[in-house]
């Protein structure tokens, strides 16, 4: 799936949708240190009030929420596994009834504390339901398109979520007109922040992909690769982060340690027209890039004496896998920071060319090429010549 895929789901959770058809709902209470279930229901989704609806719908977009390989990722299952969770959730998603609905996905929760123990009481829930999708606009004035034609998906969804107890607090009684002591002991479900979660099947050019899950991390860069590996039985991935720290190493590998801020700057925006390039053409999928296309992004960038066997074994010596391909918007940093002791600066890194590291009557020097005058506190500073 890539970001307008799991966008265009996403946004299909709100109330009262025709294209979002969410049937039942499951939810199952696992107690802390023992894993054990304390309990579990299983309902119409509509037959929720309308608040506890909407705050499932925000807890079910927050896990679809986040840039991939980074807090969203698709992975692929592995093959071969015994008692794959591919195969529960295939057989839950075409489950006829509640009851066998309910044991598959309970499968799917001994799997998920089967090695792992929370410090906290937890909350599993599930929802499985029919994702639609017109297959084009309305037209206005053929009045063709829009619900004419859909593309049609059943999924599941799954949300693991702490839960928080609630804390003491004063209280005001209108009616008695006094304060009071307010105490509860039933905990509070946190749906703000989802431990973790996924959206079975994938989705692909608008048809389901079962060879596929997309999964949701609890914190940016940080997947729980247990739950990956053990629960989800999915193939190893690797973060965006790590993606741009590899990149990152073999540029210096090849480059070496010191290089000037007017090659970085150039390969930052080589890399930078391809990633436009491909929105421009609308393609589904990131680009990626290769040996080749490394050893081509250094040449025109301006590093000198560029080797193709240089390259592969600075690729050799940073990645197990020689074949590996980065993924061309992982590797642009947003912003780049230059920390001194006298100022922090920061600037795009397509603007890392108007800065240059000097030496100036034997001190270094950051200087900083600007179009317009410089204001500080409402003043103008005059310019001098260096």
């Amino acid at each position: 799936m890539n970001k307008k895929d799991i966008a265009n789901i996403r946004k299909q959770f709100k109330l009262d949708n025709h294209l979002m058809n969410i049937r039942e709902i499951f939810n199952v209470y696992v107690q802390k240190e023992s894993g054990e279930v304390y309990h579990h229901v299983s309902q119409p989704f509509q037959m929720l009030e309308q608040e506890a609806q909407e705050l499932f719908l925000t807890n079910f977009k927050k896990v679809l929420t986040g840039h991939l390989d980074a807090k969203v990722f698709e992975l692929r299952f592995r093959r071969d596994v015994e008692d794959s969770s591919q195969t529960i959730l295939f057989e839950g998603l075409r489950a006829d009834t509640t009851d066998d609905w309910k044991e598959w996905m309970l499968e799917i929760v001994g799997k998920m504390f089967a090695h792992t123990v929370y410090e906290f009481d937890t909350v599993v829930t599930f929802i499985r339901g029919e994702y639609r999708k017109q297959t084009r606009k309305r037209n206005s004035e053929s009045e063709e398109g829009g619900d004419d034609e859909v593309y049609s998906n059943e999924f599941i969804l799954c949300s693991l979520n702490k839960t928080d107890q609630p804390k003491k607090a004063l209280m005001f009684d209108y009616i008695e007109k006094e304060f009071k002591s307010y105490n509860v002991f039933d905990p509070i479900i946190n749906l703000d922040s989802p431990l973790s979660g996924f959206l079975f099947p994938a989705f692909n050019d608008n048809a389901a992909d079962v060879n596929h899950i997309l999964y949701c991390a609890g914190k940016v860069n940080q997947p729980d690769f247990g739950f990956i590996e053990e629960v989800l039985n999915c193939e190893e991935i690797i973060t965006s982060q790590e993606d741009k720290d590899c990149f990152d190493f073999i540029l210096k590998e090849v480059i070496g340690d010191e290089v000037d801020s007017q090659v970085i700057s150039n390969v930052y925006e080589e890399i930078d027209k391809l990633v436009l390039e491909s929105k421009e053409n609308e393609e589904s999928e990131s680009p990626t890039l290769d040996s080749q296309d490394i050893e081509r992004i250094l040449t025109v960038s301006g590093v000198e004496n560029i080797e193709t066997a240089k390259v592969e074994h600075a690729i050799k010596k940073i990645i197990d896998d020689e074949k590996h391909e980065f993924k061309a918007s992982n590797l642009v940093p947003k912003t780049i920071k230059i920390e001194t002791k006298v100022a922090n600066v920061t600037i795009n890194p397509k603007d890392l060319k108007y800065v240059k590291y000097i030496t100036y009557q034997g001190k270094r020097c950051l200087l900083l090429e600007v179009d317009e005058d410089v204001v500080v506190e409402g003043f103008r500073l005059e310019s001098g010549e260096l």
